[in-house]
């Protein structure tokens, strides 16, 4: 019997009976982080670590949800379960699953660079790893963040300079608290979209250490907003919304910035390449790191991963799931956050 398997609700572990990050409404549902692609709704019990509960009831209302801390050994039914810091977002974990001795890890999404806001990834010994590959090519390699946090500042200076508001899309969990962090102090004061500012609030009120900001209403002085940045989804740039801030510069956020073409698309002034996700050395280096024989390869490249992986000695796997990864389109969740908090 396999430790884990993959059915149509998600990832199942038989001898426990619980689905990690299932997409179809489960019993037991143990969650690597908040994002909606991961986080569902509509399980009976949800478990999750400490840290990434309040944002869990932020998004998914009342839940009966159970928090545990990192590093926690947690026996359920026949198996033993753990969760490991997945440095994606704030509260983010990997999830080991030991049965008779042989040990899973699911890594739901990961980055492998510290920004200085979330838990730092730590690498996780395992016979088998399930692993994203969002960004599983070559062409992906990032920046170190404080030189892309200086491309950001610099940005927003000339725009400051100009009477512009520098408008920056960034996902509403985790990104663009990432952001408002690394590019400290600036010309102006940092205001959010309310989706932002939502998801920001419940991360301050655990000790996440962000800098002050101001959330976006109609009553927002336009003087205030000259020279600011204002941080907002990636949905709301040109909608009704960023219309209403007056002369805009915008920018983006996202390892897709690395593609050509995407920054037009996205109609964006500018592209900055950040990410959530590990990059092409960052995928590699962790899975190296896990000593795991078996890898299953998800959400991403993963016909040319899986293959760069077997010509590497690993026993390569595709598994279909759900997940989206850090999109290049809007996800439809963050579109409805979007238009909640336009009303």
């Amino acid at each position: 019997m396999a430790v884990l398997s993959f059915t149509e609700a998600g990832i199942w572990c038989e001898a426990g009976d619980f689905h990690i990050d299932p997409w179809r409404p489960v019993p037991r549902a143990l969650i690597t982080h908040g994002h909606a692609d991961h986080a569902r709704p509509g399980h009976g019990a949800y478990l999750a670590t400490h840290a990434a509960l309040p944002v869990l009831r932020h998004r998914l209302g009342d839940i009966r949800a159970e928090g545990i801390a990192y590093g926690e050994a947690r026996q359920i039914g026949g198996a033993t379960v753990s969760f490991h810091p997945a440095g994606h977002v704030p509260g983010s974990a990997q999830i080991r699953v030991e049965v008779g001795g042989e040990v899973w890890v699911v890594s739901g999404d990961y980055k492998t660079e510290p920004d200085g806001l979330c838990e730092p990834f730590e690498p996780v010994r395992c016979h088998a790893f399930i692993s994203e590959c969002t960004f599983g090519l070559p062409v992906f390699r990032w920046a170190p963040q404080a030189e892309v946090a200086g491309e950001i500042r610099a940005w927003w200076q000339a725009n400051a300079a100009a009477g512009r508001v520098s408008l920056l899309g960034a996902y509403a969990l985790g990104k663009a608290q990432r952001l408002m962090a690394a590019v400290g102090d600036g010309p102006g004061p940092i205001l959010t979209h309310g989706a932002v500012e939502a998801v920001t609030e419940v991360l301050r009120g655990q000790g996440y250490a962000l800098p002050a900001t101001e959330l976006v209403t109609p009553g927002t002085d336009k003087a205030r907003l000259a020279g600011a940045l204002v941080i907002a989804p990636p949905a709301a740039l040109g909608s009704a919304w960023s219309r209403r801030l007056g002369t805009v510069s915008t920018g983006f956020a996202s390892g897709w910035m690395r593609m050509r073409g995407v920054r037009r698309r996205r109609g964006a002034d500018r592209g900055f390449v950040m990410s959530d996700h590990a990059d092409w050395d960052g995928l590699n280096a962790a899975i190296a790191a896990t000593g795991a024989e078996r890898v299953f390869v998800t959400h991403g490249y993963t016909s040319v991963f899986r293959r760069w992986l077997e010509s590497r000695g690993y026993d390569a796997q595709i598994v279909a799931t759900e997940f989206e990864g850090e999109s290049v389109e809007t996800p439809a969740a963050e579109s409805a956050s979007v238009t909640e908090a336009e009303t």
